[in-house]
């Protein structure tokens, strides 16, 4: 499970910002609504440890992440969270299957050349391990950044904005790739965006204003 107690943070010009407690169980899909502005960065910022609020805690599968030091948060995000950017963040100069690879250093966790295998066959580009970034379509890209953010088996994945540059098809597909993938792999997804087109394909909503 993870909790959303009590949080609050203050910006640097003064504003200050609360969140509505948020208790998300295991498993689970979450749509997270908000305008430009409302604070879903921030929000999913300090879900997956890289800020640390003011105010409250956030717990997952019953670790305080905040509780951790920088070395362990650390390798706890890289264990247990996966983040899927608008945009995919690669590295240019490594293959597909390199940058896979590093995710699972980065999480201090053992080279698994067939779990690789495994979540790129589940993408249906399998055939693209050996390609480096620039080689790939827009959409390969994508299947490659969600393919970096469940080969550690995460606890928790966490898209942001993931459709929001996409035309009506594509974000459907998008969509069902990270639904079937959280499915797959057990793990509880939020989609963060202001995308509407989304809404129906979630039934849990958690709404800044």
């Amino acid at each position: 499970m993870i909790a959303l107690n009590a949080v609050s943070h203050n910006y640097e010009n003064g504003h200050r910002i609360g969140f509505r407690d948020w208790q998300v169980d295991n498993g689970s899909q979450w749509l997270l609504l908000g305008a430009s502005g409302s604070g879903k960065t921030t929000l999913l910022h300090i879900l997956t440890g890289i800020l640390k609020p003011q105010q409250g805690s956030v717990v997952i599968d019953g670790t305080s992440i905040y509780d951790l030091s920088s070395k362990h948060l650390d390798q706890f995000r890289g264990r247990n969270i996966g983040i899927i950017f608008q945009r995919p963040h690669l590295i240019k100069s490594l293959t597909i299957k390199e940058n896979l690879i590093m995710a699972q250093r980065f999480a201090n966790l053992p080279t698994d050349l067939s779990r690789i295998q495994e979540v790129l066959t589940s993408l249906s580009i399998a055939d693209k391990k050996n390609a480096y970034p620039n080689e790939l379509s827009h959409g390969q890209l994508q299947r490659v950044s969600i393919a970096r953010a469940v080969v550690n088996r995460p606890t928790l994945i966490i898209a942001d904005e993931p459709t929001s540059s996409l035309d009506d098809k594509n974000a459907a597909a998008v969509l069902e790739l990270l639904i079937n993938q959280s499915g797959i792999n057990q793990a509880t997804l939020i989609v963060a965006t202001h995308d509407k087109r989304v809404k129906d394909a979630f039934t849990n909503t958690y709404e800044l204003s």
